[in-house]
């Protein structure tokens, strides 16, 4: 499931204001706010089965799968 030229097929950058935004195959997939966003992403892709620790294929920036923004909401900021 690599990405083109070795590269992995996902990327999901680092935390900005309102998420996490999303890259599957270099096309924007959307901002993701939670991992479960990341997985809709990839079945909407096609790639329901996605291995989501697998550094070949999915590449997180700025942290792992466990890293969000804190929702405004929350009042402990998320944690």
């Amino acid at each position: 499931m690599d990405g083109l030229d070795g590269y992995p097929s996902v990327v999901v950058h680092a935390s900005q204001p309102g998420g996490r935004r999303v890259f599957i195959r270099g096309e924007d997939a959307g901002l993701a706010t939670s991992l479960a966003d990341v997985v809709e992403f990839l079945r909407r892709a096609g790639l329901e089965d996605a291995p989501l620790h697998d550094p070949d294929f999915i590449e997180w920036r700025g942290g792992g799968s466990a890293v969000w923004p804190a929702h405004l909401d929350d009042p402990d900021g998320g944690i």
